[in-house]
């Protein structure tokens, strides 16, 4: 049973890291922190703690008069990377509180998180992140979220890859979401679709094999479950589209899918 399980984590994390390298890798973001660097946003570090735990939390909040939503953004299985923060600041700079909760924190070495990791080695740490904490981790953010004074009470919820699949996973957990926006990742058992209060938006790549079979059979489960779940897939797009459609060498493809999806993602929030 163990050679099974440990055969299962390591066709994980090589998927994973096919599918996220390329154009764009997860480890040459420099762009990103320099974006990040120049932004005229406040973001903040704060931390949750919950049942024996604490989890770091980059909070981005929008330049606007009124109280606004908060989008809880559930990073990649590469952890809290630069791009994970400078996405969190394009939200805010959308007219949205970003909280984006960093899930290996106090699971890194010394206690750390994602940044105490050597290059390389989160894609594993996160893979092997135990559900329950997942999910007690994301409803501590949710909840910090939905008390900021600046809030209005409204909560979306959005992750990429694996952070993705958690996204649609957390939707099965947390019945006040007003909707979940899944970038390429995994449906959960269709069993607990069920559960489901919020619809679901999904954005997947053309050239995505692996995430792209599963579509079919999560749209007939989310149709019998009678929930709401409408996908989109952009052409000649890879897994990963959102990081690698930003990066100085992005491809044509990942590029109009990043593009594409901005537009449909700050749409669909603006309903």
């Amino acid at each position: 049973m163990k050679r099974v399980i440990l055969s299962v984590v390591v066709a994980v994390v090589f998927a994973a890291s096919l599918a996220g390298f390329g154009a764009g890798s997860a480890y040459a973001q420099d762009w990103a922190k320099a974006a990040l660097a120049k932004s005229p946003r406040h973001g903040e570090w704060v931390t949750l703690k919950h049942d024996g735990r604490s989890v770091d939390t980059f909070v981005v909040y929008p330049e606007v008069k009124d109280k606004r939503p908060v989008v809880l953004v559930i990073h990649e299985i590469f952890g809290m990377s630069d791009w994970v923060q400078e996405l969190a600041d394009e939200v805010a700079a959308a007219g949205y509180i970003a909280v984006a909760p960093d899930l290996l924190s106090g699971m890194g070495p010394g206690g750390g998180r994602s940044s105490s990791f050597a290059e390389g080695k989160t894609m594993e740490a996160v893979s092997k992140l135990p559900p329950d904490q997942v999910t007690a981790d994301l409803n501590a953010a949710a909840d910090y979220a939905k008390k900021i004074p600046a809030a209005n009470g409204k909560l979306y919820v959005a992750g990429f890859c694996w952070g993705g699949g958690q996204t649609f996973r957390f939707a099965t957990n947390r019945p006040d979401l007003s909707a979940a926006f899944v970038f390429y990742g995994p449906p959960p058992d269709k069993d607990a679709m069920a559960k489901i209060n919020a619809p679901i938006y999904g954005f997947f790549a053309g050239d995505d094999a692996r995430i792209g079979a599963m579509i079919p059979g999560a749209i007939e489960a989310m149709k019998a479950a009678g929930k709401k779940f409408e996908p989109v897939t952009y052409d000649g797009a890879g897994h990963g589209f959102m990081r690698a459609g930003e990066a100085p060498d992005a491809s044509a493809g990942n590029k109009k899918a990043r593009d594409e999806s901005w537009v449909r993602w700050k749409s669909l929030m603006g309903q």
